[in-house]
Protein backbone atom coordinates (compact mmCIF):
# COMPACT_ATOMS: atom_id res chain seq x y z
CA UNK A 1 0.00 0.00 0.00
CA UNK A 2 1.23 3.44 -1.17
CA UNK A 3 1.86 5.65 1.80
CA UNK A 4 0.17 9.29 1.70
CA UNK A 5 2.70 11.98 1.53
CA UNK A 6 0.62 13.95 3.84
CA UNK A 7 1.16 11.15 6.42
CA UNK A 8 4.79 11.69 5.89
CA UNK A 9 4.72 15.16 5.98
CA UNK A 10 5.87 15.68 9.48
CA UNK A 11 8.88 13.55 9.34
CA UNK A 12 9.84 15.07 5.97
CA UNK A 13 9.63 18.74 7.81
CA UNK A 14 11.66 17.51 10.68
CA UNK A 15 14.50 15.96 8.33
CA UNK A 16 14.46 18.97 6.59
CA UNK A 17 14.56 20.89 10.21
CA UNK A 18 17.53 18.80 11.11
CA UNK A 19 19.24 19.55 7.88
CA UNK A 20 19.34 23.63 8.02
CA UNK A 21 19.11 23.82 11.83
CA UNK A 22 23.27 24.43 11.90
CA UNK A 23 24.11 26.53 9.34
CA UNK A 24 20.05 28.71 10.17
CA UNK A 25 21.76 28.73 13.85
CA UNK A 26 25.34 30.26 12.75
CA UNK A 27 23.33 33.06 10.74
CA UNK A 28 21.13 33.85 13.61
CA UNK A 29 24.29 34.38 15.65
CA UNK A 30 25.91 36.58 13.05
CA UNK A 31 22.47 38.30 12.89
CA UNK A 32 22.55 39.08 16.30
CA UNK A 33 26.49 40.70 16.46
CA UNK A 34 25.64 42.57 13.72
CA UNK A 35 22.39 43.97 15.21
CA UNK A 36 24.47 45.15 18.41
CA UNK A 37 26.75 46.65 15.92
CA UNK A 38 23.73 48.49 14.20
CA UNK A 39 22.37 49.64 17.58
CA UNK A 40 25.75 51.10 18.05
CA UNK A 41 26.41 52.69 15.11
CA UNK A 42 22.82 53.23 13.56
CA UNK A 43 24.12 54.12 10.13
CA UNK A 44 25.38 50.95 9.39
CA UNK A 45 22.20 49.00 10.59
CA UNK A 46 22.53 45.49 10.59
CA UNK A 47 22.73 44.44 7.19
CA UNK A 48 25.55 45.39 5.85
CA UNK A 49 28.08 44.45 9.10
CA UNK A 50 25.96 40.76 8.27
CA UNK A 51 27.46 40.70 5.23
CA UNK A 52 30.94 41.58 6.02
CA UNK A 53 31.08 39.34 9.12
CA UNK A 54 30.01 36.25 6.77
CA UNK A 55 32.62 37.38 4.23
CA UNK A 56 34.96 37.81 6.45
CA UNK A 57 34.37 34.21 7.85
CA UNK A 58 33.92 32.53 4.52
CA UNK A 59 37.52 34.24 3.81
CA UNK A 60 39.58 32.60 7.16
CA UNK A 61 36.73 28.65 6.75
CA UNK A 62 34.91 28.11 3.33
CA UNK A 63 31.63 26.76 5.06
CA UNK A 64 31.30 22.74 5.13
CA UNK A 65 28.91 20.26 3.68
CA UNK A 66 27.34 20.31 7.38
CA UNK A 67 26.25 23.66 7.59
CA UNK A 68 25.60 25.06 3.58
CA UNK A 69 22.17 23.92 3.98
CA UNK A 70 21.05 26.39 6.11
CA UNK A 71 23.08 29.13 4.34
CA UNK A 72 21.05 28.22 1.34
CA UNK A 73 17.70 28.22 3.56
CA UNK A 74 18.85 31.69 5.20
CA UNK A 75 19.71 33.08 1.99
CA UNK A 76 16.36 32.31 0.39
CA UNK A 77 13.67 31.38 2.22
CA UNK A 78 14.28 33.94 5.20
CA UNK A 79 15.23 36.55 3.38
CA UNK A 80 11.53 36.32 1.30
CA UNK A 81 9.65 36.32 4.96
CA UNK A 82 11.79 39.24 5.53
CA UNK A 83 10.21 40.90 2.34
CA UNK A 84 6.76 39.94 3.29
CA UNK A 85 6.97 41.49 6.71
CA UNK A 86 8.13 44.69 5.49
CA UNK A 87 4.70 45.52 4.90
CA UNK A 88 3.51 46.13 8.14
CA UNK A 89 5.68 49.55 8.06
CA UNK A 90 3.07 51.06 4.95
CA UNK A 91 -0.42 52.46 5.54
CA UNK A 92 -2.64 52.90 2.02
CA UNK A 93 -3.76 56.16 3.51
CA UNK A 94 -0.26 57.43 3.40
CA UNK A 95 0.58 55.63 -0.04
CA UNK A 96 -2.28 57.60 -1.36
CA UNK A 97 -1.60 60.59 0.36
CA UNK A 98 1.97 60.68 -0.15
CA UNK A 99 2.38 59.01 -3.43
CA UNK A 100 0.43 61.54 -5.54
CA UNK A 101 2.79 64.23 -4.61
CA UNK A 102 6.32 62.17 -4.80
CA UNK A 103 4.76 59.64 -7.80
CA UNK A 104 6.32 61.86 -11.00
CA UNK A 105 9.36 62.79 -9.10
CA UNK A 106 9.97 58.82 -8.26
CA UNK A 107 9.16 57.22 -11.40
CA UNK A 108 10.98 59.85 -13.53
CA UNK A 109 14.05 58.78 -11.64
CA UNK A 110 13.34 55.24 -10.99
CA UNK A 111 12.72 54.64 -15.09
CA UNK A 112 15.87 56.36 -15.69
CA UNK A 113 17.62 54.31 -13.21
CA UNK A 114 16.89 51.13 -14.75
CA UNK A 115 17.38 52.40 -18.73
CA UNK A 116 20.87 53.16 -17.80
CA UNK A 117 21.48 50.25 -15.67
CA UNK A 118 20.51 48.17 -18.99
CA UNK A 119 22.45 50.52 -21.29
CA UNK A 120 25.47 51.27 -19.42
CA UNK A 121 25.43 47.94 -18.01
CA UNK A 122 25.89 46.35 -21.34
CA UNK A 123 28.71 49.23 -22.35
CA UNK A 124 30.96 48.63 -19.77
CA UNK A 125 29.97 44.67 -20.04
CA UNK A 126 28.88 44.40 -16.47
CA UNK A 127 27.22 40.67 -16.29
CA UNK A 128 23.43 40.93 -16.53
CA UNK A 129 21.99 40.19 -12.77
CA UNK A 130 24.44 42.24 -11.52
CA UNK A 131 23.36 45.18 -13.59
CA UNK A 132 19.84 44.47 -12.65
CA UNK A 133 20.50 43.81 -8.60
CA UNK A 134 22.62 47.14 -8.51
CA UNK A 135 20.07 49.07 -11.26
CA UNK A 136 17.17 47.68 -8.40
CA UNK A 137 19.23 48.91 -5.73
CA UNK A 138 20.08 52.13 -6.66
CA UNK A 139 16.53 52.92 -8.55
CA UNK A 140 14.38 51.71 -5.30
CA UNK A 141 15.60 50.89 -1.85
CA UNK A 142 18.70 48.99 -1.69
CA UNK A 143 19.25 45.50 0.07
CA UNK A 144 15.60 45.45 0.47
CA UNK A 145 14.98 45.55 -3.06
CA UNK A 146 18.09 43.21 -3.82
CA UNK A 147 16.34 40.63 -1.48
CA UNK A 148 13.51 40.89 -3.24
CA UNK A 149 14.33 40.83 -7.15
CA UNK A 150 17.88 38.16 -6.12
CA UNK A 151 15.52 35.37 -5.99
CA UNK A 152 13.54 36.13 -8.96
CA UNK A 153 16.39 36.16 -11.50
CA UNK A 154 17.83 33.93 -9.43
CA UNK A 155 21.11 35.57 -8.80
CA UNK A 156 24.41 34.29 -7.25
CA UNK A 157 25.31 34.84 -3.88
CA UNK A 158 28.50 36.64 -5.21
CA UNK A 159 26.54 38.98 -7.17
CA UNK A 160 23.96 39.76 -4.51
CA UNK A 161 27.37 40.59 -2.18
CA UNK A 162 28.94 42.70 -4.42
CA UNK A 163 25.50 44.44 -5.26
CA UNK A 164 24.64 45.42 -1.47
CA UNK A 165 28.44 46.44 -0.54
CA UNK A 166 28.32 48.78 -3.87
CA UNK A 167 24.74 50.31 -3.07
CA UNK A 168 25.66 50.87 0.84
CA UNK A 169 29.16 52.52 -0.67
CA UNK A 170 27.16 55.10 -2.10
CA UNK A 171 24.31 55.72 0.85
CA UNK A 172 27.34 56.61 3.09
CA UNK A 173 28.49 59.11 0.34
CA UNK A 174 24.91 60.66 0.09
CA UNK A 175 24.34 60.99 4.13
CA UNK A 176 27.43 63.61 3.61
CA UNK A 177 26.58 65.36 0.09
CA UNK A 178 22.64 65.24 0.02
CA UNK A 179 21.88 67.46 3.28
CA UNK A 180 24.97 70.15 1.72
CA UNK A 181 22.88 69.94 -1.32
CA UNK A 182 19.70 70.78 0.05
CA UNK A 183 21.07 73.72 1.70
CA UNK A 184 22.93 75.46 -1.11
CA UNK A 185 19.77 75.07 -3.20
CA UNK A 186 17.49 76.21 -0.28
CA UNK A 187 14.96 73.52 0.35
CA UNK A 188 12.51 73.67 2.75
CA UNK A 189 12.23 70.14 5.09
CA UNK A 190 9.09 68.86 2.74
CA UNK A 191 11.35 69.29 -0.47
CA UNK A 192 14.46 67.45 1.03
CA UNK A 193 12.13 64.79 2.90
CA UNK A 194 11.23 64.37 -1.18
CA UNK A 195 14.85 64.78 -2.26
CA UNK A 196 16.14 62.26 0.27
CA UNK A 197 13.20 59.58 0.10
CA UNK A 198 13.72 59.35 -3.47
CA UNK A 199 17.61 60.02 -4.80
CA UNK A 200 18.82 57.61 -0.97
CA UNK A 201 17.82 54.32 -1.65
CA UNK A 202 18.53 52.76 2.10
CA UNK A 203 16.19 52.84 4.98
CA UNK A 204 18.54 53.54 7.55
CA UNK A 205 20.26 56.17 5.06
CA UNK A 206 17.16 58.30 4.22
CA UNK A 207 16.94 58.51 7.88
CA UNK A 208 20.46 59.97 8.76
CA UNK A 209 20.95 62.36 5.89
CA UNK A 210 16.82 63.97 6.72
CA UNK A 211 18.32 63.69 10.57
CA UNK A 212 21.47 65.83 9.34
CA UNK A 213 19.86 67.94 7.41
CA UNK A 214 16.55 68.78 10.08
CA UNK A 215 14.55 67.13 12.33
CA UNK A 216 11.06 68.59 10.30
CA UNK A 217 12.74 66.81 7.33
CA UNK A 218 12.56 62.89 8.33
CA UNK A 219 8.56 62.45 8.61
CA UNK A 220 7.85 63.08 5.25
CA UNK A 221 11.41 61.47 3.62
CA UNK A 222 10.75 58.01 5.65
CA UNK A 223 7.04 58.00 4.62
CA UNK A 224 8.43 58.62 0.65
CA UNK A 225 11.01 56.40 1.10
CA UNK A 226 8.41 53.55 2.38
CA UNK A 227 6.21 53.65 -0.61
CA UNK A 228 9.33 53.90 -3.04
CA UNK A 229 9.31 50.49 -1.66
CA UNK A 230 6.35 49.67 -3.27
CA UNK A 231 7.93 49.87 -6.46
CA UNK A 232 9.01 46.21 -5.59
CA UNK A 233 6.01 45.16 -6.95
CA UNK A 234 6.12 46.00 -10.55
CA UNK A 235 9.63 45.59 -11.16
CA UNK A 236 10.04 42.36 -9.68
CA UNK A 237 6.74 41.23 -11.62
CA UNK A 238 8.22 42.70 -14.73
CA UNK A 239 11.43 40.63 -14.55
CA UNK A 240 9.68 37.58 -13.76
CA UNK A 241 7.92 38.12 -16.99
CA UNK A 242 11.03 38.51 -18.91
CA UNK A 243 13.02 35.84 -17.12
CA UNK A 244 10.18 33.16 -17.96
CA UNK A 245 10.16 34.37 -21.35
CA UNK A 246 14.46 34.22 -21.06
CA UNK A 247 14.60 30.68 -19.72
CA UNK A 248 12.61 29.73 -23.68
CA UNK A 249 9.38 28.23 -23.32
CA UNK A 250 7.95 30.05 -25.79
CA UNK A 251 4.20 29.93 -24.04
CA UNK A 252 1.87 33.02 -24.91
CA UNK A 253 2.07 35.80 -21.50
CA UNK A 254 -1.77 35.56 -20.17
CA UNK A 255 -3.00 37.60 -17.67
CA UNK A 256 -3.40 34.28 -15.46
CA UNK A 257 0.05 33.48 -16.42
CA UNK A 258 1.33 36.81 -15.72
CA UNK A 259 -0.21 36.41 -12.36
CA UNK A 260 1.30 33.02 -11.20
CA UNK A 261 4.56 34.23 -11.98
CA UNK A 262 4.10 37.12 -8.99
CA UNK A 263 6.31 35.13 -6.27
CA UNK A 264 4.22 34.34 -3.35
CA UNK A 265 6.58 36.78 -0.88
CA UNK A 266 5.29 39.62 -2.94
CA UNK A 267 2.15 38.88 -2.56
CA UNK A 268 2.56 38.43 1.28
CA UNK A 269 4.12 41.63 1.14
CA UNK A 270 0.86 43.35 -0.09
CA UNK A 271 -1.39 41.68 2.00
CA UNK A 272 0.66 42.69 5.34
CA UNK A 273 0.59 45.99 4.14
CA UNK A 274 -3.02 45.72 3.71
CA UNK A 275 -3.41 44.40 7.16
CA UNK A 276 -1.29 47.30 8.26
CA UNK A 277 -3.29 49.91 6.55
CA UNK A 278 -6.65 49.05 8.65
CA UNK A 279 -5.13 49.60 11.84
CA UNK A 280 -6.02 46.68 13.32
CA UNK A 281 -2.59 45.95 14.37
CA UNK A 282 -1.34 48.27 17.64
CA UNK A 283 1.85 50.25 17.17
CA UNK A 284 3.57 47.63 19.12
CA UNK A 285 2.90 45.00 16.91
CA UNK A 286 4.10 46.80 13.63
CA UNK A 287 7.01 48.14 15.73
CA UNK A 288 7.45 44.12 16.32
CA UNK A 289 7.07 43.25 12.37
CA UNK A 290 9.53 45.93 11.52
CA UNK A 291 11.99 44.64 13.84
CA UNK A 292 11.88 40.95 12.99
CA UNK A 293 11.77 42.10 9.41
CA UNK A 294 15.43 43.76 10.03
CA UNK A 295 16.49 40.73 12.23
CA UNK A 296 15.82 38.26 9.64
CA UNK A 297 17.05 40.32 6.59
CA UNK A 298 20.56 40.39 8.64
CA UNK A 299 19.79 36.64 9.15
CA UNK A 300 19.70 36.10 5.43
CA UNK A 301 22.59 38.24 4.88
CA UNK A 302 24.88 36.43 7.28
CA UNK A 303 24.03 33.21 4.79
CA UNK A 304 24.45 34.99 1.79
CA UNK A 305 28.00 36.54 2.97
CA UNK A 306 29.30 33.23 4.36
CA UNK A 307 28.12 31.04 1.13
CA UNK A 308 30.19 34.12 -1.48
CA UNK A 309 31.95 33.13 -4.12
CA UNK A 310 35.25 35.68 -3.39
CA UNK A 311 36.54 34.57 -6.75
CA UNK A 312 33.89 35.46 -8.71
CA UNK A 313 33.78 38.95 -7.09
CA UNK A 314 37.37 39.42 -7.75
CA UNK A 315 36.89 38.09 -11.12
CA UNK A 316 33.65 40.57 -11.99
CA UNK A 317 36.33 43.58 -11.54
CA UNK A 318 35.29 47.20 -10.53
CA UNK A 319 33.13 47.95 -13.28
CA UNK A 320 30.05 47.30 -11.36
CA UNK A 321 31.27 49.65 -8.68
CA UNK A 322 31.99 51.94 -10.95
CA UNK A 323 28.42 51.66 -13.08
CA UNK A 324 26.55 51.94 -8.96
CA UNK A 325 28.14 55.47 -8.73
CA UNK A 326 27.11 56.60 -12.51
CA UNK A 327 23.58 54.93 -11.03
CA UNK A 328 23.58 57.17 -7.83
CA UNK A 329 24.30 60.32 -9.92
CA UNK A 330 21.82 59.86 -12.34
CA UNK A 331 19.20 59.29 -10.10
CA UNK A 332 20.12 62.24 -7.79
CA UNK A 333 20.41 64.58 -10.90
CA UNK A 334 16.87 63.31 -12.03
CA UNK A 335 14.92 63.88 -9.01
CA UNK A 336 16.46 67.21 -8.84
CA UNK A 337 15.61 67.90 -12.68
CA UNK A 338 11.83 66.26 -11.56
CA UNK A 339 11.29 68.31 -8.39
CA UNK A 340 12.41 71.40 -10.38
CA UNK A 341 10.18 70.57 -13.31
CA UNK A 342 7.05 70.20 -10.92
CA UNK A 343 7.53 72.96 -8.70
CA UNK A 344 8.61 70.72 -5.80
CA UNK A 345 12.67 71.89 -5.25
CA UNK A 346 11.89 75.01 -2.69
Amino acid sequence: MQISPMSTLPRRLAARAREVAPGVLLCVCIALVATAIGAGVPILGSAIPAVVIGVAIACVRRPTARIAPGLAYAGKFVLQCAVVLLGAQLSLGSIVAVGLESLPVMLSSLIVCLVAAWALGRAMRVERDLRVLIGVGTGICGASAIAAVSPVIRARNSDISYAISTVFLFNIIAIAVFPAIGHALGMTPRAFGLFAGTAVNDTSSVVAAASVFGAAALGFAVVVKLVRTLMIIPVSVGLAVLEARRSGTGERMTPARMFRLVPWFLTGFVLVAAVSSTGLLPATAVDGLTRTSVFLVATALAGIGLSTDLGAIRRAGLRPLALGGLLSLLVMGTTLGAMALTGRLG
